[in-house]
This record gives C-alpha cells, structure tokens and sequence, in this order.
C-alpha cells in the first residue's frame, strides 16, 4: 500500500527544493517543490517523494497513530 506519511523536516536545500525529513530514525530526501514556506521542524505529508502539506505536530502525531492501528508500518513506507 502506498500512503502519504507525516515527517519532520531537519534539512532544506532551497537551491535544489529538496529537503530531508525523518520518521523514526528513518531519514529520507524529498522534494519541497509543491510547498512555498518551509521550515526545518516543520512536519510535511510525504508521498511518492515530494511534500505535499504541511502539517501541526498534532495533526502528524495523529495520523501516525491512525496508520499504525490500521496494521500498516510507517517507517516501511517511508522507506521505500
């Protein structure tokens, strides 16, 4: 399954709209293109490999815990 999955932004290469982001030690890099402000600790919505939202900590911590009671592993997706 393929899910759009909440992350936290530690990097951000503006020259590139490029960006890393983690999910529990999981580091991966994405591209910020589709988003104009941008900060490093802010949380995105990651899918296929691009940012697609930005997100409130709540808001993430919130759709973590719903993928999770769904059976499906966050950190395998983002992974991937």
């Amino acid at each position: 399954m393929c899910l759009a999955l909440p992350a936290e932004v530690v990097s951000i290469d503006r020259a590139n709209e490029t960006a890393v982001v983690t999910l529990g030690g999981v580091k991966k890099e994405i591209s910020v293109a589709l988003l104009n402000e941008l900060e490093v600790g802010d949380f995105v919505l990651v899918h296929v490999g691009f940012a697609l939202h930005k997100l409130s900590p709540d808001e993430a911590a919130r759709t973590l815990r719903m993928i999770e009671e769904a059976g499906e592993d966050p950190l395998e997706e983002l992974s991937a």
